[in-house]
């Protein structure tokens, strides 16, 4: 055991220690955070950030009644009077005008109309869309005032339906926010995702790296070949473990920061948790969906989930390091029955956010090879019990099998020189008895 501590020390502060692990570390996160930062910043610009489009309006139908109800601030119209189309297209640039619109006298009562809207470049899309809105709130005030219909009372009478899951359970009811669980779903179990590739391809290069150098050759005379390849994918996973509680630790700062840095924003979350249902806004969605959300389960879910899968697939990845030489190539065509899983799990994991339920997102939790990603993409939402007891006792029963298959291909490859084996010599040295 004191041996496997030392390869863990070598192996955890080697990489600790290097100016990547800093940089991706906590470079990348501060990058990340810096970046939304610039995002809230400019979607709280009241100013909107573009400048104003003025657009001139021949308005023969009257369909504005010489006053245009506009509520998008970077438009501004002015209505011209005593104007032609034909005419006034000559004119518009010159009198500093960026569109024209024309309205033809006979337009209202036609079923579907077609303006035209003149102007000096391409117009973009939410523009358009603001000014086709105008028009159409325009035509259906006055198609209800043609039919003796007060606007003002009739849109009083709409009343547009929210549809709310609540979801009872043994214990009382709650509120479902589908859509936070969604994203804390897919976020976990893409997390997973990548970092069981990234770390168990590092396991893989690391025990190439030290057999082509021929150090595990020295290393194998003081200690096991079980003890080193376990010792490197402890030291390893350690690594990662590392900057889970580095980003953990700096999302919790940022969390701390907001407030700070954008008090208005926060000022518009207060403000929206006291109102209706109808005003709460997309960010104070956001905070009660994650108070909802059972934290402690998803974090030790998340936790066990990541070492488990973690374990199960570098063990795997060492066993295919140990029988690489030099060759790249062999590599890659070793490594790709490996991934087939991975990738499986992950496309298992993007239906299983949106149909938490369904055989075949139970299946992805529970069998071994999957269950790390698709349990992930399930556990914010309220599963079965037996089904995560079972995922996890079939992961740790996983775990153990492979470790045990790798670490008799591990004892064996990482002495052998010259030769290229296939899967089927390799599962031979996994069950030969001595």
């Amino acid at each position: 055991m004191h041996k496997i501590a030392l390869i863990i020390k070598r192996e955890y502060f080697i990489r600790v220690k290097k100016k990547s692990f800093l940089l991706t570390t906590i470079g990348v996160p501060l990058f990340i955070i810096g970046f939304y930062a610039i995002i809230i910043a400019i979607s709280l610009d009241e100013s909107g950030g573009s400048d104003k489009n003025k657009i001139a309006v021949v308005d023969d139908a009257q369909l504005f009644n010489g006053k245009i109800e506009n509520a998008n601030p970077n438009i501004v119209y002015s209505i011209i009077k005593n104007e032609t189309e034909s005419n006034y297209i000559k004119k518009y640039q010159k009198a500093g005008y960026d569109a024209f619109l024309f309205i033809p006298n006979d337009s209202v009562a036609k079923t579907k109309s077609i303006y035209n809207l003149h102007s000096n470049t391409s117009m973009n899309l939410p523009l358009m869309s603001s000014i086709e809105e105008t028009i159409n709130e325009a035509i259906k005030k006055k198609t209800l005032i043609a039919n003796g219909i007060n606007p003002e009372a009739f849109q009083k009478m709409i009343h547009p339906v929210e549809l709310e899951n609540t979801v009872d359970t043994e214990t009382g009811q709650k509120k479902s926010f589908a859509d936070v669980a969604y994203g804390v779903s897919f976020a976990c179990g893409i997390l997973i995702y990548m970092m069981m590739l990234i770390y168990g391809t590092q396991v893989m290069r690391g025990v190439t790296e030290e057999k082509t150098n021929r150090i595990a050759e020295v290393m194998v005379s003081s200690v096991k070949p079980f003890q080193m390849m376990m010792g490197k994918i402890i030291g390893i996973g350690a690594v990662g473990l590392t900057q889970f509680a580095v980003w953990i630790f700096l999302m919790f700062l940022m969390q701390m920061a907001i407030p700070l840095i954008f008090p208005d924003m926060m000022q518009q979350i207060n403000n929206a948790s006291t109102t209706s249902s109808e005003n709460i806004s997309m960010a104070s969605n956001i905070m009660q969906g994650l108070s909802s959300l059972h934290l402690g389960k998803i974090l030790f879910a998340f936790l066990f989930y990541f070492l488990g899968g973690y374990l199960t697939y570098a063990s795997i990845f060492a066993a295919i390091g140990s029988v690489v030489s030099e060759d790249q190539q062999e590599a890659q065509q070793l490594v790709f029955p490996v991934m087939m899983p991975i990738i499986l799990g992950f496309v298992i994991m993007t239906k299983a956010v949106n149909e938490p339920n369904s055989s075949l997102a139970v299946f992805g939790s529970i069998f071994p090879l999957t269950s790390p990603i698709v349990m992930m993409g399930r556990i914010a939402y309220d599963i079965p019990s037996w089904q995560i007891v079972v995922s996890i006792l079939c992961l740790i029963c996983s775990f153990l099998f492979f470790t045990w298959i790798a670490g008799k291909i591990y004892r064996t490859g990482i002495l052998l020189y010259g030769k290229k084996p296939s899967w089927k010599e390799m599962i031979k040295w996994a069950f030969a008895k001595s």
